[in-house]
């Protein structure tokens, strides 16, 4: 089995790459700069005009990580554009590349941002989805998926679409990282009162998944949603938290109806929507199709994570 990784040197790539050369596969990494102990690696960018020709010879099977992702303080004038050049046109070149140099099975990892940003109470996101994102990284990626299966029906690649929610696990960045962080410092954060639910999915359940995707018969032609498991609040998510860092829970139990009121009066209520607001994800027909269970608990990923977390800040 050989395997091309795009993205190798982020957070789900990397993990791919050495879960893959753990297994015994031969594993080519893309990378824009970084090289990676173990393996090739084909440094380019990602558009609509990279050659793949050197990457892909030989390769059974690609797994597409690498995106251009959510930019906290987009600065230039379309941003949509931006994402389409390397989310949907990268991906598309990349794939039609694939299957002109004889590559089985593409597995895109996709993002849950297609279904869209929250759900209702107990009506959690499937895999089937009717609505066109609004979003720009959500509608890039929804383009690129339109796009590969149409390229999977002209040319008979094995198309495989993952859309996770938020990924947590040893070397996370991002918001999940200053969740950690305030929680170490103690601050009174004004969430114990938030009974939200949201889907989360723990780094090593997510490729395990992934690998599964790469040979798995009933696989190809599927799109596929990902999680523990396991849904949890706001609340419980830090809860969770300070208990693996052995710290107590200062959380403070505001009413939701306050936090909406606060955000509002800032002019920023897409804050609380995100800290208050539902994100479930249904994975009962990734379980059913593939006979895939996530092999990791929340509680596992949790304190993985965290223990990473404070080893990297001792150091």
């Amino acid at each position: 089995m050989k395997l091309l990784v795009t993205g190798a040197s982020g957070l789900v790539g990397h993990s791919i790459v050495q879960k893959a050369v753990i297994k015994g596969w031969a594993v080519i990494g893309q990378s824009r700069s970084k090289s990676i102990d173990g393996i090739s690696i084909f440094k380019s960018e990602i558009s609509k005009d990279t050659d793949w020709r050197e990457a892909l010879q030989g390769v059974d099977c690609v797994v597409h990580c690498a995106a251009r992702v959510h930019q906290m303080k987009e600065s230039i004038e379309s941003p949509i554009e931006a994402y389409r050049a390397v989310n949907t046109c990268g991906t598309l070149n990349l794939a039609l590349q694939a299957a002109k140099n004889g590559v089985k099975r593409f597995v895109f990892i996709s993002s849950i941002k297609v279904n869209g940003e929250f759900t209702p109470s107990d009506a959690p996101f499937i895999s089937q989805s009717n609505q066109v994102p609004t979003d720009p990284y959500g509608l890039s990626k929804y383009e690129a998926e339109k796009g590969l299966w149409d390229i999977a029906q002209e040319t008979g690649l094995e198309v495989v679409v993952i859309r996770p929610p938020l990924v947590y696990g040893p070397e996370v960045k991002a918001n999940f990282y200053s969740m950690m962080r305030w929680v170490e410092k103690g601050l009174p954060l004004p969430l114990g009162a938030i009974r939200n639910q949201r889907s989360l999915v723990f780094l090593d359940n997510l490729v395990d998944l992934i690998l599964t995707c790469c040979t798995h018969p009933n696989a190809k032609g599927e799109t596929f949603l990902v999680s523990d498991g396991y849904d949890v609040s706001t609340s419980q998510l830090l809860d969770s938290v300070a208990k693996a860092m052995g710290r107590p829970n200062r959380m403070l139990p505001i009413q939701m109806s306050w936090i909406n009121f606060a955000a509002r009066l800032i002019g920023k209520p897409q804050i609380s929507q995100k800290i208050c607001g539902n994100l479930q994800v249904d994975i009962s027909h990734t379980e059913e199709i593939l006979g895939w269970k996530p092999p990791y608990s929340f509680e596992y990923g949790i304190q993985k994570t965290v223990d990473a977390y404070l080893k990297s800040n001792t150091i």
